[in-house]
């Protein structure tokens, strides 16, 4: 299939523009690839601590240097809905992994936080972070230099981005990912969104809010909405790091469990040992990167990828800009409709045809890269397919993607998109930029031009909405909210007030330095303003009654002043100390000192 001659120009910049880091990286990742993993190389000690718990087989195995072992990345915990599957898995590679006469090890844990729970809390403040706490933690478990491949266990929001960052910083092994599923579907999110509105406007109680969230997630596995986690589980599987067909699995069945086998075994056979071996550094390149980018926008994605991705290419060599992001946006077209863009869930994606029905589409359509290496061995075609049990019922078999989507509605043709772009776009002006995600946003709620109401918190914006002051068309500004001042928390605890606003009526946006995310909605918003009003930018410059400019279709930030007044303006200062402490913040000063901007991913690397 022809590619798009406008994705093919995008690509080739990405990758002269990345030329000279590319290639080094290469480089490094071949030298360590000579040296793999030599076990019998060890010294005694050093071997026999890397399997003294191990059984006398396994222990046999790994005094050789014949059969290749398989490193485990996980992030199991059991409070997060999503990571709980994952307890098990171990024992299914294990025993995968032995049934090839390999072996596995649980190489290292890394922390796995959950932004439903800190959401509007302090912890949240910790969340962005974590995605680099998560890299840094795996690394640390791969450092034992044992392993000849590594799968990795994860699901949400910073969790599969830091594992990726891991898994191309040690880009001479094999990587295979390895998802748990989305919970089944509960209380549809558009009621559960309905019941949060009422609950800010006070017109039912906690026990209300509380019955509707908790049928809404209810059960192991991924909230079912498209936010973050569930873009990850895309891209994984765009990006070839998945097995096909394996994304949105629900846990605990038995086609999940064949595929958690499979994926294993498949990991051990992409080795240095074999005759397939696909280093990950190699294997994800620009190509790979710009699919990821089409399968974001194509499915209306998380806005927290304009900052993920962006860091997750830069571990592989590779110079990704929102420029290129939002210029991808501009010739993909929008082919699903999940919630927060639809009224569906990832389960009802899924059943109209998914993934396989969705990369065929965007090939189809020219929009992809299909001659990219996957961990599946062949070109992305292979992944235009949905995933079944084998007769026997242990292992997985494979069937071509639907022809037609089995409901439209939530699931469309390349041929007759929801839209014509992906809706993710970037903002430029006198405030910097930003990013704005318009897939859910009325035409005709995209330009907003109201004066500004400024505010330092997220709690400030609810005690004006309690006290009734939010009145008129307004523009809320929340700054002091960027990665250097607080760690870029999200701030969802303003969509249900300024969704109530908007319903009333009024002409409402948000500019803020933080970050809305994957559940970004109706109120548009933009967001990840950079410089951030920490570093000087000018959104600390803003006051209120200043008059603004929210354009999404032309992607224009403004303040409405001329150069000589805002040049002339001092920023606004706070006293940021009490983001300083508490539930762990002050462990993490370093990062707030040494964090990059958005726009190159906010990364302390």
């Amino acid at each position: 299939m022809t590619i798009d001659r406008r994705l093919a120009a995008i690509t080739d910049r990405i990758r002269e523009r990345s030329l000279p880091r590319r290639e080094a990286y290469l480089a490094r990742v071949m030298a360590q690839a000579q040296s793999r993993p030599r076990r019998a190389g060890l010294g005694c000690g050093n071997l026999a601590h890397g399997f003294a718990a191990c059984g006398v087989g396994d222990k046999d195995r790994l005094m050789g240097d014949v059969t290749p072992n398989l490193g485990i990345i996980t992030a199991y915990n059991d409070m997060l809905s999503a990571h709980q599957p994952y307890e098990r898995f171990p024992d299914l590679i294990r025993q995968a992994a032995r049934d090839l006469g390999a072996t596995a090890q649980v190489a290292g844990g890394v922390p796995a936080m959950c932004d439903g729970v800190t959401q509007g809390e302090a912890g949240m403040e910790l969340s962005l972070f974590s995605r680099d706490v998560i890299a840094m933690s795996a690394g640390i478990g791969l450092s034992h230099d044992m392993f000849d491949a590594a799968v990795y266990l994860g699901v949400c929001d910073k969790i599969v981005p830091g594992l990726v960052i891991a898994a191309l910083t040690f880009g001479h092994l094999p990587a295979v990912f390895i998802p748990a599923g989305p919970m089944p579907s509960g209380l549809p999110n558009d009621e559960k969104a309905r019941i949060r509105q009422l609950y800010a406007e006070g017109k039912v109680g906690r026990a209300e809010l509380l019955e509707a969230e908790s049928k809404s997630y209810h059960g192991p596995g991924t909230c079912t909405f498209y936010g973050t986690a569930n873009s990850n589980q895309m891209l994984m599987e765009i990006m070839g790091l998945h097995l096909p067909g394996s994304s949105f699995v629900n846990p605990n069945t038995p086609l999940r469990d064949a595929l958690t086998r499979e994926a294993a075994q498949r990991a051990l056979a992409i080795t240095a040992l074999g005759n397939e071996y696909t280093p990950v550094g190699v294997m994800v390149d620009e190509r790979t990167i710009v699919n990821g980018v089409v399968g974001l926008h194509a499915t209306g994605g998380s806005t927290n990828h304009t900052l993920h991705l962006v860091a997750m290419a830069a571990a592989a060599g590779i110079s990704l800009t929102w420029q290129d992001i939002s210029d991808l946006s501009d010739i993909t077209p929008l082919l699903a409709r999940v919630y927060p863009n639809g009224l569906a869930d990832v389960n009802h994606f899924d059943a109209a045809g998914g993934m396989g029905f969705l990369i065929r589409e965007l090939i189809g359509a020219g929009l992809l890269h299909d001659d990219v290496r996957t961990v599946f061995g062949q070109g992305l075609a292979a992944y235009t397919v949905e995933a079944g049990l084998s007769e026997d019922g242990l292992g997985v078999r494979r069937s071509p993607a639907p022809a037609q989507s089995h409901d439209p509605k939530v699931l469309a043709p390349a041929s007759a998109p929801f839209s014509a772009n992906g809706g993710l776009r970037v903002l430029g002006g006198n405030l910097g930029k930003a990013v704005i995600k318009v897939s859910a946003v009325k035409p005709e709620r995209r330009i907003v031009e109201a004066p500004a109401r400024v505010f330092d918190s997220q709690e400030a914006v609810q005690r004006a909405f309690k006290a009734g002051e939010l009145t008129g068309d307004f523009i809320a500004v929340v700054r002091f909210q960027g990665p250097a001042a607080n760690g870029m928390p999200e701030l969802h605890k303003l969509t249900p007030a300024l969704g109530v606003l908007m319903d009333r009526g009024q002409k409402v946006a948000l500019v803020t330095d933080g970050r809305m995310s994957g559940a970004s909605g109706k109120v548009p918003a933009a967001i990840h303003v950079t410089p951030e009003a920490k570093e000087g930018g000018m959104i600390a410059r803003i006051r209120d009654g200043d008059i603004l400019r929210l354009d999404a279709e032309t992607g224009q930030l403004e303040l409405l002043l001329d150069d000589a007044a805002l040049a002339a303006r001092q920023p606004a200062q706070i006293d940021l100390t009490p983001n300083e402490f508490g539930i762990g913040r002050e462990l993490f000063a370093v990062f707030r000192r040494a964090v990059g901007p958005a726009s190159t991913g906010a990364s302390v690397f």
